[in-house]
């Protein structure tokens, strides 16, 4: 019987490990950013406190008594604790992998929080408002009935309504019309630009705001009817250049298809490119105004 017995429980161990799956995996990663983002933002407070708790041992000596205190506790923000419960309790999670989002998520370890705008409202846009937690996080999206569902689901992401004139087939003849001097003047606002290529209609926040982070895994891009992401790719290397100092992180998803793949290394350069994970790309382009800096180094 327990030859029988021990057998069955091994068994059933293997069966139900069988189960365990990348939701999991990426849940628990996600609950390590959060830790990680609310140690960090209580370190330096809490650093200070214990300094002036401590005192010299003959000092405490002398005084013939010890000075307890209870350790401090820190209450998970409501914004993180509904991202926790949305992600474990939804059977839907985010397009990009786990190593993708890693990829995004360990810059916003160093650099939130921060400005971060979005293109795209998806399935992920709690976790990255999440992972910026203290910082503003936009998200620009071209189906409005989307941003509706989203909204009434959860009404504190940040999000805008954008129409985008052009179409994935005009691709190749943007890419070409890209090349001309007037595509490559980062002196001006991005919102008079004579190049087609330019997004001039955005919603005023996105020209108003510096961002430190720009992703584009927005506007659709799969059939040839779709507005393709020539215009967000260029548009987000452009302001990048124009802000008056420091450097903004662009990252694209999707680089496998022709497009992303394409206007990613003619317009935010490839060697500006810090990373790439199977999908995503990751460019660190610094301000263009300081002096004479050539479009691509």
């Amino acid at each position: 019987m327990n030859i029988r017995k021990a057998a069955h429980l091994i068994a059933m161990k293997a069966k139900t490990q069988k189960y365990i799956n990348i939701k999991l995996v990426l849940l628990g990663s996600f609950l390590l950013f959060m830790v990680f983002f609310i140690i960090r933002s209580n370190a330096s407070a809490n650093t200070t406190t214990q300094n002036q708790q401590i005192q010299p041992i003959r000092a405490i000596q002398q005084e013939n008594h010890v000075t307890s205190q209870a350790p401090s506790c820190t209450k998970l923000p409501p914004s993180l604790a509904s991202t926790i419960m949305h992600y474990a309790t939804s059977n839907i999670t985010p397009q990009q992998t786990l190593k993708e989002i890693s990829v995004t998520a360990r810059v916003l370890e160093r650099k939130s929080p921060c400005n971060f705008l979005v293109f795209g409202l998806g399935h992920d846009s709690l976790m990255w408002t999440a992972l910026n937690h203290g910082g503003r996080t936009v998200f620009l999206e071209e189906d409005s009935s989307w941003i509706a569902t989203i909204r009434e689901m959860h009404p504190s992401l940040e999000s805008y309504h954008v129409v985008y004139n052009t179409k994935l087939t005009d691709a190749d003849s943007l890419l070409e019309l890209g090349q001309l001097p007037g595509c490559k003047d980062v002196a001006g606002d991005i919102r008079f630009s004579s190049c087609q290529l330019a997004l001039k209609g955005l919603p005023s926040v996105f020209y108003e705001v510096q961002w430190d982070l720009i992703m584009v895994d927005a506007p659709t891009g799969w059939i040839p009817e779709a507005p393709g992401r020539m215009g967000a790719i260029y548009t987000a290397g452009m302001v990048a250049r124009q802000r008056p100092e420091g450097e903004t992180e662009v990252f694209v998803h999707d680089v496998n298809r022709e497009v992303e793949d394409k206007f990613s290394r003619t317009f935010l350069c490839e060697g500006y490119m810090k990373e790439q994970e199977n999908r995503i790309r990751h460019f660190t382009i610094p301000s263009h105004r300081g002096g004479e800096v050539p479009f691509c180094p």
